[in-house]
């Protein structure tokens, strides 16, 4: 990884026009940053009592090809939260191994 940043972009799943608007920002901090598909996370929110239906969710490419993950408060507020820790342990740990390859570029 280039940089031990992340990007975390968060949108209403339930209004159509969410979807473009993501793009521009993927654009703005994702890739005008040069950062890897991996330092970004997707989070879709679903307002409670919509019922959103997470599987007919598409995104475009590249979106597509990032870490998605749906959000509902009222029904899983733990899901959110795990997978929330688990986006940032991946952060923790390419900027713990940034660090090492630096370190060693030192050493040698």
């Amino acid at each position: 990884m280039k940089d031990a940043h992340g990007v975390v972009i968060i949108f209403n799943a339930d209004i159509p026009s969410h979807r473009k608007d993501i793009e521009m920002w993927f654009s703005c901090f994702v890739q005008q940053q040069s950062l890897q598909d991996s330092q970004c996370l997707l989070i879709a929110h679903h307002k409670p009592g919509t019922g959103g239906d997470t599987g007919s969710l598409s995104l475009s490419p590249p979106l597509s090809k990032l870490k998605l993950v749906h959000s509902n408060l009222e029904d899983d507020p733990e899901e959110i939260r795990m997978e929330f820790t688990k986006y940032l342990k991946s952060i923790i740990n390419a900027v713990s191994e940034s660090r090492d390859r630096e370190e060693m570029s030192i050493i040698t």
